[in-house]
């Protein structure tokens, strides 16, 4: 490894020494109660084996800090852990995508935060981040920016005692550029979304793949690394307004508390050997439920759970989101910032950035709020957004989210050359779109009513002959009038665009979601076509890209408008597949 050798390798801070522990007993307390119980009813005191328990778990989470060493060098992110497997992980500096720092309650009281080094790869199923738990606060910020403003690591150092580590003991594992990497070139490269661990010498389409995509995937005409300079500013382009706050209870994302606190009380139950129904609080609610009426008991229930939704939702927004705010760095880099107890920051660089996705869920639209999600490499989307870190709005006004969508896509101050723009060209986020034929409609109406016909059908025969209650299919017969309206919205929030600069589509109806993606971030294109929609003579046109949910569908279009589509966002690339109908001369 060049340029690696006088780098010393440093350990996480001290004080990690106390927040290991806690995190591993925390996790094992259901654990711990189960040692309680069962070493009392052998007769050993269950003191002991509770004490013993948290022993264990105490001596793991130091053996953490002693076998974690990292190091920065001028070229790679070294990372050395494990006490019986020794790994290091070997992540080149121009990889880095993205920085995440957090600092949990206990982080801030003993001042540290914990870095998260995002590398471009996928990282859905938590793979692609190397992270480091935990850092000083200071030296988190600088190391944010030596990895993302490209100073030199030798520029660097925090004047912290650090302290060297023994020799690594197995070899780490390289990376190379990812395909939709700038700085991809001719004969490096993996598959989309997949580059960041393994470097991979390609030959033939690998080769191809990257040399398209090298030509034009610098979203902001720069595809030479950001020089990091110690007089660049922020401009805030968004804060959080206490208004927004009353969009959380129609995020509904109080109903995953319930989950927490009904799996919690079963581990209880079961590890602990707890009866609940011992309990004289919830054995008197158990029983003044149960000795009210049906109906009264039902709608006791739902005003209850609509209650505890929307307040567990408005203290989750609060919590996540307390103290939001947005910048651009003029070095070419956005910054989030958010969190009340826990708190955040991420760090994305915008020659990264591919697009952005507006997002609706139903109850907020209703309300006309909105959510912005950044369609950029090495960050979670879907339903890790906002854990993952790539949300850049919180539930918003959907003039806020669209303002800000605009401003994002604008082109970049002092840092970067600017795009440009043709004269009174539309922006990705409001121009028209161009909605899809009546076959869709019909795909759409099919699937909907069908689908509730034969459940209502299914239910009708176990009715008649296996004695269900009639109830049941009553009330999927009920259904059929909202399946309609389900279908309708679907079709009503399908569309597409083609602009110069984006691919535009739009799809959704639970969740409505708009995403403009730069069309020099496609890096190929997908048509599928399953037995019904070959039936109806549509397809789906999906883009393929490294960054965001790795591609983007344009559904149930006829296939002469996939192939146009395709065509115009990436011109030729279709030419070798079609297929030319021959012209007979008389």
């Amino acid at each position: 490894m060049n340029g690696d050798g006088g780098e010393e390798w440093r350990r996480l801070n001290p004080r990690m020494l106390v927040v290991h522990p806690f995190h591993v007993a925390v996790r094992a307390v259901p654990a711990l109660l189960g040692l309680f119980v069962a070493g009392s009813r052998n007769g050993v005191s269950g003191h002991v084996w509770s004490f013993g328990g948290l022993g264990l778990m105490i001596v793991l989470g130091v053996l953490q800090w002693f076998t974690t060493t990292f190091r920065i060098t001028d070229e790679h992110v070294q990372v050395r852990k494990g006490l019986f497997r020794r790994q290091v992980v070997t992540v080149p500096r121009d990889r880095v995508r993205t920085v995440d720092v957090t600092s949990h309650i206990l982080h801030r009281v003993l001042g540290l935060a914990r870095v998260e080094i995002g590398t471009g790869r996928s990282d859905q199923k938590g793979g692609g981040a190397v992270k480091l738990d935990a850092l000083g606060t200071a030296e988190a910020a600088h190391l944010r920016e030596e990895l993302l403003h490209r100073r030199p690591a030798s520029a660097a150092r925090t004047g912290e005692a650090l302290t060297a580590a023994p020799a690594a003991t197995s070899v780490g594992v390289a990376t190379g550029p990812a395909d939709g990497d700038p700085a991809a070139g001719p004969g490096t490269g993996t598959g989309a979304g997949q580059a960041a661990w393994v470097e991979t010498t390609g030959a033939g389409q690998a080769v191809a793949s990257t040399g398209h995509v090298g030509a034009g995937t610098a979203p902001r005409g720069d595809s030479a690394p950001v020089t990091w300079d110690a007089g660049q500013e922020e401009t805030e382009l968004a804060r959080l307004r206490p208004h927004w706050i009353r969009y959380a209870p129609f995020t509904l994302s109080g109903v995953v508390a319930i989950g927490v606190v009904a799996g919690f009380l079963s581990r209880l139950a079961n590890e602990g050997g707890v009866d609940l129904r011992q309990i004289g609080a919830l054995r008197d609610g158990w029983e003044w439920f149960t000795d009210i009426p049906v109906w009264t008991a039902i709608a006791a229930s739902v005003v209850a759970l609509i209650v505890f939704v929307a307040v567990a939702s408005t203290l989750g927004y609060v919590m996540s989101f307390w103290g939001f705010r947005l910048t651009r760095h003029s070095g070419g880099t956005l910054h989030v910032a958010r969190g009340l107890v826990t708190t955040r920051a991420t760090t994305i660089e915008e020659r990264r950035l591919r697009g952005v996705e507006v997002s609706e869920p139903l109850l907020l639209r209703a309300v006309r709020g909105a959510r912005l999600i950044a369609v950029t490499t090495g960050l979670r989307v879907g339903r890790g957004a906002q854990r993952g870190g790539s949300m850049l709005l919180p539930p918003a006004p959907v003039a806020e989210a669209e303002r800000l969508a605009e401003v994002i896509l604008a082109p970049v101050p002092s840092g970067a050359s600017p795009r440009e723009t043709s004269p009174g060209e539309a922006s990705p986020i409001t121009v028209p779109l161009v909605p899809h034929g009546p076959a869709a409609l019909r795909r759409r109406f099919t699937r909907a009513l069908g689908v509730n016909a034969l459940a209502v059908l299914a239910l009708l025969a176990l009715w008649e002959w296996a004695g269900w209650p009639a109830w049941t299919w009553i009330a999927a017969l009920a259904c059929l009038p909202f399946a309609a309206l389900l279908a309708a919205d679907r079709y009503r929030n399908l569309g597409h665009a083609m602009t110069p600069e984006y691919l535009v589509t739009r799809w959704g109806s639970l969740v409505r979601r708009r995403v403009a993606l730069e069309r020099d971030g496609i890096i190929g294109w997908n048509v599928t076509r399953s037995f019904f929609q070959r039936r109806a003579g549509l397809a789906t046109l999906t883009a393929t890209t490294a960054a965001g949910r790795q591609g983007y569908g344009v559904s149930d279009v006829t296939m002469s408008e996939a192939i146009d589509l395709a065509t115009a966002g990436i011109p030729g690339l279709l030419d070798p597949f079609l297929v030319v109908p021959e012209k007979h001369t008389p």
